[in-house]
């Protein structure tokens, strides 16, 4: 239940303040999502003030969502939805409504269907869209409220005032109220049950995000994870995914492929926060929804186009050429809908599956949308084959006439209906008495079908785990070959001593599944925090190559399946090559503490440890002294640093705008990358300690790791 504060508005659990006034509910910030919070108080409001920052880069949400709040009030209460916000603002905003409500301006499609417009199912995209639509621009259904020189609008008996603070002031007759002009947002996520355990990607496998549509207040809203040959694919992530999956036990880094099937919010708004994650991964698409992406993506954060594209690898979609995903075949076809949606199927050993993304999926429509010339005859005849002969069919269902009504599917006979698992509707709107399935939501409740293992199944495994490690990347197929000759499995319980500090090393250690802890590094265990490992991190090199005692402990923390390699057998391995002296500096790099500085660094503390290792391979310590200017204003520069231990002062024009201190980044990630010129002087005020890092190596790691780059990407 909502509850009202002393100040006189209410604050919402998802983010964002809701405000009762004459002219009705006033809403400053919508955090994805929180419509759900104000139906379920029958309190939705027609009237949004957006926030001073309505996107967070950092954490990949939008706290400007107005898609479904529009919808709710157009298609269900026959209103238009006023915003009020700066004149930027609605440049901004009607970039992203036009994509979302509207769908895209210009469409093409003979380039992404492998035979063009002769293709069989070809569409006409702009009729449907227009059979869809059930307004003719946004000015049926937004109603723009523009401040005026004196930062002010009137709404009825309603002064809004935009504060040279940038709070915001609603008058409403003698009640005044004073809101923030921030708006933060909260995670609420259904969890279901953390494992107690690291989850352990399968050769098949479906785990569902949510089983329901964005305006159930109950539950979360669709999407999935398809898990192929042990690794992931999300299919359009609903917000707050990654947290829920880090909260869940599963590995960030099993993740490695998205497919974005259409952009409307309830589909869009969790691939963003994916891309800023951890290591870039690819995104599938055809390049219409891929530019509808973009668009909305750049006018939400101002990220120029090219840089957007940069932050993740585009894999485009051809409709008709087979697409091959983490050893899945997969096709893809545009579905029926109200924007440019994608379905598909994919075949893997005895298996096959369909996804009907968002799509309407019922043949007397079909034939009304024929006769009246919507559909082309090749188009019609593709919709009414639909292949119910897959053994696993995922088939949305909602709301006519943009949906599949779900009475449709519980009219199919029983024998396709006991392969249908509905997505995308609300538990209670489900009818008894069917051998329909409703998605279930959450990672113990993951679907194992049964398929048969692929021949060289364990090579394939072993080579896979192989390309995770960020150190043999590059390795030529001869250097794979003999991996598989020299690698060992072993097997330890929660709670084994993997590793006892002081004793000679005589092995490296990959971690295949579960987690590790060091302790007693450094023999300080205030100054060196325990430090964690995952799948895919490897360990106890460093004895091996300086021929030294273990330096730490090492324990299991969960059950954990380690590949081994003896030490003569590794220092082998990695002969002729650059890893023994780069191994040799990670630990110079670890001996002076690193781990821990990053971790209390305020630009570093959110990195995994995976990324902390990848940067750590790329620092060298280094001493300056008091008054020693390290970069300068106007100048280039081809070094950045992080502080170990001392000061530095950031200057522009002359005049001192900061004081970094341990653990912050000198310099600008962006500048720095771009090979631009500084546009402010670092000086050093003490004597100081910093980590060096080269410019090309530094573009290079944020390249793997575009989430680190937003969220260092800040001025001074």
């Amino acid at each position: 239940m909502l509850k009202e504060q002393t100040r006189g508005y209410i604050e919402l659990p998802r983010g964002g303040y809701l405000v009762e006034t004459s002219e009705g509910f006033f809403q400053i910030g919508s955090p994805p999502e929180t419509i759900k919070d104000t139906m379920a108080e029958k309190k939705t409001p027609l009237v949004f003030i957006l926030p001073n920052k309505f996107f967070h880069v950092e954490k990949g949400i939008s706290t400007a969502e107005l898609e479904f709040p529009i919808y709710f009030n157009f298609f269900l209460r026959q209103k238009k939805t006023t915003i009020i916000c700066t004149a930027e603002q609605k440049d901004q905003l009607i970039t992203v409504l036009k994509e979302s409500l509207m769908g895209p301006e210009e469409i093409n499609l003979e380039s992404e269907y492998l035979d063009g417009a002769e293709s069989f199912g070809f569409p006409d995209m702009k009729a449907e869209m227009g059979y869809f639509r059930g307004y003719k621009g946004l000015d049926d259904v937004v109603d723009f409220q523009v401040f005026d020189r004196d930062n002010m609008v009137n709404l009825g008996k309603v002064l809004v005032r935009k504060l040279p603070s940038g709070d915001f002031r609603i008058t409403d007759g003698t009640k005044e109220t004073e809101i923030p002009g921030e708006v933060g947002f909260n995670i609420k996520y259904e969890i279901g049950h953390r494992l107690e355990e690291p989850f352990q990607a399968p050769l098949l496998g479906i785990t569902c995000l949510g089983p329901s549509h964005g305006f159930d207040p109950e539950d979360n809203t669709s999407g999935f994870i398809i898990w192929l040959n042990h690794q992931g694919i999300m299919v359009d992530p609903p917000v707050n995914s990654t947290e829920w999956l880090r909260m869940s036990n599963v590995n960030p880094k099993l993740i490695n492929h998205v497919i974005l099937t259409h952009c409307h919010a309830d589909h869009d708004a969790g691939t963003f926060q994916k891309i800023m994650e951890e290591t870039k991964i690819t995104i599938h698409a055809t390049a219409t929804v891929m530019e509808s992406f973009i668009r909305k993506y750049s006018a939400l954060t101002k990220i120029p186009r090219k840089e957007l594209l940069e932050l993740f690898n585009f894999q485009q979609i051809i409709i008709g050429r087979p697409a091959m995903i983490n050893g899945g075949e997969f096709n893809f076809h545009y579905a029926l809908h109200s924007i440019p949606s994608v379905g598909f199927e994919f075949f893997f050993q005895d298996q096959s599956f369909v996804y009907t993304s968002d799509h309407l999926n019922e043949p007397e429509v079909h034939d009304k949308m024929y006769e009246k010339g919507v559909l082309p005859e090749s188009r019609w005849k593709f919709l009414k084959e639909f292949p119910w002969d897959r053994r696993i069919i995922y088939h949305e269902a909602g709301i006519p006439p943009l949906h599949t009504r779900v009475s449709y599917l519980a009219s199919l006979p029983p024998e396709i209906q006991e392969k249908i698992t509905v997505y995308h509707i609300a538990r209670t709107d489900m009818p008894p008495g069917t051998k329909l399935k409703l998605a279930r939501f959450g990672i113990e409740n993951t679907v194992y079908p049964e398929i048969t293992p692929p021949k060289h199944m364990e090579a394939y495994n072993l080579l896979d785990i192989l390309s995770q490690i960020d150190i043999f990347s590059g390795f030529p197929i001869e250097k794979a070959k003999e991996f598989l000759l020299i690698v060992r499995e072993e097997k330890y319980k929660r709670g084994d001593q993997i590793i006892k500090k002081g004793t000679p090393g005589d092995k490296f250690y990959i971690i295949a599944s579960g987690n590790v802890k060091f302790e007693g590094l450094l023999g300080d265990a205030d100054i060196a925090p325990i430090k964690r490992y995952g799948q895919y991190e490897y360990f106890g090199e460093a004895s091996l190559v300086l021929d030294l005692p273990r330096a730490a402990d090492v324990f299991a923390e969960t059950d954990v399946v380690a590949l081994t390699i003896e030490k003569n057998k590794f220092l082998q391995f990695i002969r002729n090559t650059d890893l023994r002296q780069n191994l040799i500096r990670l630990n110079s790099i670890r001996d002076s503490n690193s781990w821990k500085t990053l971790l209390d660094s305020r630009h570093f503390k959110g990195l995994t440890s995976h990324q902390v290792t990848q940067l750590e391979m790329i620092m060298r310590l280094s001493k300056v002294n008091k008054g020693s200017v390290l970069i300068t204003e106007k100048a280039f520069y081809h070094e950045a640093y992080i502080i170990r231990h001392g000061k530095v002062s950031v200057y522009q024009h002359g005049k001192k705008l900061a004081e970094l201190t341990d653990g912050d980044f000198v310099g600008e990630i962006y500048s720095i990358s771009k090979k631009l010129v500084s546009n402010y002087t670092f000086q050093a005020e003490s004597e100081t300690e910093l980590f060096s890092i080269s410019q090309n190596e530094l573009i290079q790691y944020i390249k793997r790791n575009p989430g680190v780059y937003m969220r260092m990407n800040t001025v001074y």
